[in-house]
């Protein structure tokens, strides 16, 4: 399984957020720390904040925090999430998308297959199973 560059920076960002759940999160901080773009990151963010995991706040000590404990964050609902949109293969689309052999595909069953044991695998972790340790002071 491959996962988009959207869901590995929502991911490292998560994971960032949870070894300090009590700090806020600038979204510069995190756009210089993971080398990204700030537009870009204010749309990965964008889209965990309405789901539900993230809590932004404008303003002199605004940021981003997390919405939940990271024990209450299942890794797969993040990835579900994240990956919103982005089917595995084409077939897999809203629309059926474009496949010649549509009807005689055997693989598709198995990919949806491997596609939810997967996902189901991300279900028995939590963000606080993956969390960084926080930076130690010098």
């Amino acid at each position: 399984m491959r996962l988009t560059s959207f869901t590995d920076y929502g991911l490292r960002m998560l994971m960032r957020m949870a070894s300090e759940p009590e700090r806020a999160y600038s979204s510069a901080e995190l756009a210089d720390e993971f080398g990204l773009s700030r537009n870009h990151l204010a749309k990965i963010m964008q889209r965990l904040s309405r789901g539900g995991l993230i809590e932004t706040r404008r303003g002199g000590g605004g940021g981003a925090v997390l919405a939940k404990s990271a024990s209450e964050i299942g890794l797969g609902a993040v990835v579900r999430l994240l990956e919103e949109g982005q089917p595995l293969v084409e077939c897999f689309a809203a629309d059926g998308g474009d496949c010649s052999i549509d009807g005689q595909c055997r693989l598709k069953a198995r990919l949806r297959s491997a596609e939810a044991a997967f996902l189901s695998d991300l279900d028995g972790s939590t963000l606080a199973d993956i969390a960084l340790k926080p930076a130690r002071a010098a």
